[in-house]
């Protein structure tokens, strides 16, 4: 089995639905979907993997075995971003956008699936939080030494969990809609804690 993931322009930040157009669009082979960008030829230059289709540098795919796919897939997403780029992962349905990112410079998006995110835009942490199953049993956002949010499913609903490093505070609570723990990942991501106040916490 493969891994595939695309990578094009965009002028704006899109929706995941957006980009599973546009994908689909390219895969059948209207390159008309997206522009030309110089960018995605250096992208393509610097990663051995990378595929741009036919003669017009409108996008890129990166195809690797299914094992190597945690190794390869971190590189894509930071060099997208640093060529100006896009990154569509169909597998998991999700689009890295550029803008807008976080309040904490390096943080990291992590889920059980084996994605690993330096710095992710606040949509791309919103739809993560969505993709969590048996097969992705947690997603968490972690600023090294200094605090995390983390999540994971359960029977009727879901884990929720907050740790300030600083304080050495760990605190936990069971959220019953994902809507409410996808509030909480954005606004931590955002900088705001507020959603601390907002459910019953017990300490662990």
């Amino acid at each position: 089995m493969s891994f595939e993931l695309a990578v094009w322009h965009e002028p704006e930040p899109i929706t995941a639905e957006r980009a599973a157009e546009v994908f689909l669009a390219l895969r059948a082979g209207d390159v008309q979907a997206v522009r030309p960008r110089p960018g995605v030829t250096e992208f393509a230059a610097a990663l051995p993997e990378a595929v741009v289709p036919g003669d017009s540098p409108a996008y890129a795919l990166v195809t690797v075995d299914l094992d190597r796919a945690d190794e390869v897939s971190g590189e894509v997403f930071a060099l997208a971003r640093e060529h100006g780029l896009v990154c569509y992962d169909p597998q998991r349905g999700l689009v890295h956008n550029l803008t807008p990112l976080g309040a904490y410079p390096g943080m990291q998006l992590r889920t059980g699936d084996g994605m690993i995110v330096v710095d992710p835009d606040l949509r791309l942490v919103g739809d993560a939080v969505a993709t969590m199953s048996p097969q992705n049993p947690f997603t968490a956002l972690v600023v090294f030494g200094e605090h995390f949010v983390q999540a994971s499913p359960e029977i009727t609903g879901y884990e929720l969990e907050y740790k300030d490093s600083v304080r050495d505070v760990m605190v936990r609570t069971h959220v019953p809609e994902i809507g409410a723990v996808r509030d909480a990942f954005v606004e931590y991501a955002e900088g705001g804690r507020s959603f601390l106040d907002h459910h019953e916490w017990r300490r662990v």
